[in-house]
């Protein structure tokens, strides 16, 4: 590990306990998990825009 990133590790997790760690780390896990989620969304979104936008 380098001293960087024990640095950044610091700076993110000092003064939080293991449960608020952990926490913190399921919130980011679930805000992942939705921005994905979004993502796949607003691509089928654009997609049937297209199909929409065609004349037949």
């Amino acid at each position: 590990m380098s001293e960087s990133t024990f640095y950044a590790w610091k700076a993110k997790y000092s003064g939080m306990t293991v449960s608020e760690a952990k926490r913190l780390k399921a919130l980011e896990d679930e805000n992942a998990k939705l921005k994905r989620l979004l993502a796949e969304q607003m691509l089928d979104m654009a997609a049937m825009k297209e199909l929409l936008s065609k004349k037949w």
